[in-house]
């Protein structure tokens, strides 16, 4: 009994994969039959046209994203016997602010175009473009969020409070009094979660996505070579995470919701 239980498992098993991969199959040759039909020049402005209020929705992340970034954090509580874990050197990023949009954005958005000049489609190319944009500026919209909300020093916070490691002043309370400059102080309170990690992950993230889909690394041929090249974006997206760590701009834990915000956000 218990074979033939598992003989019929095997069997619909067998069924189920084979109609998975003839149904990818016809799919792929229908779409092939539709390549160079929806050109930028034949259909651009419609497709802008349809997607007019989330282009408008996208502005307003944009706007929501740059008001986050000049507001001030929550100072949180700072005591002495904290600043022993709070010590660490005070260095320079590894993987600079203004490179985080150029391979998460950028080099995302290049990979596309040069599909859509391949394929000619301007439904795929709108659609991956609005798709990269949004994932990233939604998990960054809440990663700053969180970031002003909770306050968590960085690693690093100590020097940034008292850059010559001198005059340390403490309130009646017990708190930190800092004398460091303002910019480099607010940014100290910007921990949690790490803002690099999240938005590698949201853009690249999404860019694996993608190139599975392009490459038809799913398609039940087994091509491993196909997977390596769709998780490299992963990889890349987690050193960038390590780097954060490595830099001491952020705890471990910070890196990490980091990477489960861009990950569930892309």
């Amino acid at each position: 009994m218990k074979s033939f239980i598992g003989d019929g498992s095997l069997l619909l098993f067998r069924v189920t994969r084979l109609l998975t991969c003839w149904i990818l199959e016809a799919s792929e040759q229908l779409y092939k039959k539709e390549l160079g039909m929806h050109t930028a020049a034949s259909h651009g402005v419609t497709v802008a046209r349809t997607h007019m209020h989330d282009w408008l929705i996208l502005a307003l992340l944009v706007v929501i994203e740059v008001i986050l970034n000049v507001i001030h954090p929550f100072y949180r509580f700072v005591g002495k016997d904290m600043m022993a874990d709070l010590k660490y050197p005070l260095k320079s990023n590894t993987v600079p602010v203004w490179a985080v949009p150029m391979y998460a954005i950028i080099i995302p958005m290049v990979i596309f175009i040069i599909v859509y000049f391949r394929r000619r489609d301007i439904y795929d190319l709108h659609h991956s473009m609005l798709g990269l944009l949004f994932s990233v500026l939604v998990t960054a919209v809440i990663t700053d969020s969180i970031k002003n909300a909770v306050g968590r020093p960085r690693p690093d916070f100590f020097w940034r409070c008292f850059p010559d490691g001198m005059d340390q002043v403490y309130d009646q309370l017990g708190n930190v009094v800092c004398h460091g400059d303002k910019n480099v102080i607010k940014e100290g309170h910007k921990s949690f979660p790490s803002g690099h990690t999240a938005w590698s992950f949201a853009g690249l993230g999404f860019l694996s996505l993608y190139l599975s889909g392009k490459l038809k690394a799913f398609d039940c041929r087994g091509h491993i070579a196909k997977l390596c090249i769709i998780f490299l974006p992963l990889l890349v997206a987690s050193l960038v995470g390590i780097s954060r760590v490595d830099d001491y701009w952020h705890h471990w834990q910070d890196v990490f919701a980091g990477g489960v915000l861009g990950i569930f956000f892309r």
